[in-house]
């Protein structure tokens, strides 16, 4: 995810490193989902997991490297505009993947619940409650206008846990600096062919396959 940097607007020194490694990097591959299709059933259908999985996240993996192969070009004749012109593919695409990354790992046949341990103490202390804390992303989500994501990241530099919206497919950390612990997808494409247009009835239905294992072990790593 290095490439990603770029789209942080709060260094430009963060640019360097991270475009000289397009060069030589490797192609981006659709991660195998964990369980099947119809394993998050009744709460996702097996037709939204397969079409979101393998036509969606695939669009995403197949642009992304197509716009990388570009992108290496322009650096090579120093195109400083067409480097530019190209990063609102780049950070669409390149957030895509990330996003549905991370999504995947996150819920789980065997989620729901409460998380525990660590994880749990850490929502207790930034959101005063677990129910406080569910009810304030499934609200920040449900609000997400048009198509984006609802998030909950952890700041190191404050050492808490936030919540987070972001449009379209831009990538948490690229353009907040939060690390991303859980994603929710709100994207119409995660939840149309099941829940019509009723956003929050899908939101509802999610937190019955939240893989709190998954959140905890990324809040774990991410302190360290």
């Amino acid at each position: 995810a290095v490439s990603f940097l770029v789209f942080s607007s709060r260094s430009s020194a963060k640019l360097v490193a991270p475009l000289g490694c397009l060069v030589s990097r490797q192609k981006h591959t659709l991660p195998d989902l964990p369980y099947d299709y119809a394993a998050l059933e009744p709460h996702i259908n097996a037709e939204i997991m397969q079409l979101h999985h393998s036509k969606h996240h695939a669009a995403y993996v197949n642009n992304l490297n197509v716009t990388e192969e570009k992108y290496k070009e322009a650096l090579a004749k120093g195109d400083v505009t067409a480097q530019v012109a190209l990063q609102p593919a780049l950070k669409f695409n390149g957030g895509g993947h990330i996003n549905h990354t991370i999504f995947w790992t996150n819920l789980s046949p065997n989620g729901g619940g409460e998380p525990k341990g660590e994880l749990m103490e850490a929502i207790k202390r930034d959101f005063g409650s677990f129910a406080n804390f569910k009810e304030k992303l499934t609200a920040l989500s449900v609000g997400v206008q048009g198509s984006g994501w609802g998030w909950l990241g952890y700041n190191k530099d404050q050492g808490r846990l936030q919540i987070a919206a972001c449009a379209n497919q831009d990538p948490l950390q690229g353009t907040t600096g939060l690390v991303p612990l859980l994603g929710i997808d709100v994207w119409e494409h995660a939840y149309y062919l099941q829940y019509k247009n009723v956003r929050p009835d899908y939101l509802k239905a999610i937190w019955n396959v939240i893989n709190w294992e998954n959140v905890s072990s990324r809040y774990t790593s991410c302190k360290k």
